[in-house]
Formats: C-alpha cells, sequence, structure tokens
C-alpha cells in the first residue's frame, strides 16, 4: 500500500461513510419515508466522491511524481487515464 493511503483522514472519512450505510440500511428497516432515506443515500455519495478526490490528488501529488522521477512516466498516466475513467463513471 501507498504511504500515502495510510493517511488517517482517508481512513476516517471511509470508516463515516461506513457509518452513513449502516444508518440507511436501519432507516430501510425501520421504513422510514424514501425522501429521507434519498436524501442520507445523496450524503453518502457526496461524502464518497469527495474521498474519491482526495485519494486522485494523493495520486497526482504522490505516485505521478514517484513516476516521473522514475522515468515510468507513460505507464503512470495510462494507469491514471483509466483510474479517471472510472472515477468519472460514479453519477
Amino acid at each position: 500500500m501507498k504511504e500515502w493511503m495510510n493517511d488517517m483522514a482517508v481512513i476516517n472519512r471511509l470508516k463515516r461513510i461506513e457509518g452513513q450505510v449502516r444508518g440507511i440500511i436501519r432507516m430501510i428497516e425501520d421504513d422510514k419515508s424514501c425522501d429521507e432515506v434519498l436524501i442520507q443515500i445523496g450524503s453518502a455519495k457526496a461524502a464518497l466522491h469527495k474521498t474519491g478526490q482526495i485519494v486522485l490528488e494523493g495520486h497526482l501529488s504522490h505516485c505521478l511524481i514517484d513516476a516521473v522521477h522514475e522515468g515510468t512516466e507513460e505507464e503512470a498516466i495510462k494507469k491514471l487515464s483509466s483510474a479517471l475513467e472510472q472515477f468519472s463513471r460514479i453519477v
């Protein structure tokens, strides 16, 4: 695992998102209204997207720069392009 991936801020964000999803499950089990559930789903989705942005920033500032120093930037750019394509599919 890359050094920046151990960043507790990212891990803590993901744990909060995990808690949000558990809360959504409880809401459905408790037969909460659809609009309340959808609002919480939107909130969890936004939090997950923001976390993805943070991981992407980490990738740019660490992995891509390392690749330039190692002379493997073409391979790193291909991987980044693929990752961006996958990330951009999140709607």
